[in-house]
């Protein structure tokens, strides 16, 4: 971690509104000081793109793999999504385009467009097990399953009146398999289940340790339920987390909705091209 530049950004912020924290603006203002030092992580559903009324609705508006694109040079490469999804769908919905990533909830990484993804150790689900919780879906029309691999999401957007059952249903099948290591992710209208020993934050550890992201200075926006293991990870990682749609715990700051995340990245790279000038 490149601690000078972390606490010379957290001591100016502190220093600039020390009451009711930093605006940001003023935020965006000190980072375009020191792209090249940081390393952006981005949250995908919720964060950089608007949520749908089903996972295959979404859509990357024009522009925002530009800005990205950009980030990940102005940064020397330290820019990565960081998914519940698989890689495999990370890449389809913005290709052609293609990003260093942590899909799976930090099962999967990919440290550089040009490389090979790789597992972090996390085990697939028990067959078995993924079987009986696919079952689930059955309870009602309008619940959309989805088998990632290492887990598996019930999305409930279509049917909200089967949320109750959906949880209830996987309460009883953990009764039945006490021993079964595996953890429920309640999110925006869905329900996942996934391998207990890995998560967001422990793929974002990992992927800290490597090149190209080694020694810069994170900045991590996520939304939901599923984000704030990331959020509580920042302080040791010397970084900075924020929030979409409420204010979570801990955070430098918070975006309304996914628009505005798209609006401050591309003024991060705007106000870099106007310092240069």
């Amino acid at each position: 971690m490149n601690e000078g530049l972390a606490n010379r950004v957290l001591a100016e912020l502190e220093e600039a509104e020390p009451a009711e924290g930093p605006s940001l603006e003023l935020i965006a203002e000190k980072l375009t000081q020191c792209l090249d030092g940081c390393a952006i992580l981005l949250d995908i559903d919720g964060t950089l793109l608007d949520l749908a009324r089903t996972p295959r609705e979404v859509w990357v508006p024009p522009g925002l793999a530009a800005t990205l694109h950009a980030l990940r040079e102005r940064t020397n490469g330290a820019l990565a999504l960081v998914s519940g999804r698989s890689l495999n769908d990370i890449d389809l919905i913005f290709a052609p385009d293609r990003f260093p990533a942590i899909g799976g909830h930090g099962a999967e990484m990919r440290l550089s467009i040009d490389s090979e993804a790789v597992a972090t150790h996390a085990p697939p689900m028990d067959k078995e097990l993924k079987s009986r919780l696919a079952a689930i879906a059955r309870l009602s029309p309008g619940i959309l399953l989805e088998d990632k691999g290492y887990s598996l999401a019930l999305h409930y957007r279509l049917a909200p009146h089967a949320e109750k059952a959906i949880y209830e249903a996987v309460s009883l099948i953990r009764a039945d398999l006490p021993n079964a290591p595996i953890e429920v992710l309640p999110g925006k209208c869905v329900c996942e289940i996934k391998q207990a020993g890995f998560d967001k934050a422990s793929g974002v550890h990992e992927l800290m340790s490597h090149e190209p992201f080694r020694g810069h200075f994170p900045i991590f926006i996520g939304d939901d339920v599923t984000d704030e293991s990331v959020f509580a990870a920042m302080p040791g990682l010397g970084g900075l987390a924020f929030s979409v749609g409420r204010r979570a715990q801990g955070v430098a700051g918070h975006f309304d909705e996914p628009r505005d995340v798209r609006a401050w990245l591309a003024r991060l790279i705007d106000g870099e091209a106007s310092a240069a000038r």
